[in-house]
């Protein structure tokens, strides 16, 4: 890309109730259902944090469906 066609318009980090995050404009209100994580910053900042946050992709509610079923699996 081009210096000129660089995006330098600040995102925020967002996430929802199940754990699911994205970014979004910061000078934008917040969509329902969805909480500011950390700092403004510029897009690929925000991308990268994404990455070190968002570990694990599966929704909130099925890693708890998950889990419940692992730990009411009978064990040998």
């Amino acid at each position: 890309m081009a210096d000129e066609d660089e995006d330098r318009r600040l995102y925020r980090v967002v996430v929802n109730h199940e754990e699911q995050y994205s970014i979004w404009l910061a000078d934008r209100p917040l969509p329902g259902g969805w909480t500011a994580v950390g700092q403004a910053a510029l897009k690929q900042e925000c991308l990268d944090r994404i990455t070190e946050l968002w570990t694990d992709m599966r929704p909130l509610s099925l890693r708890r469906a998950a889990e419940e079923a692992a730990a009411s699996k009978p064990r040998d």
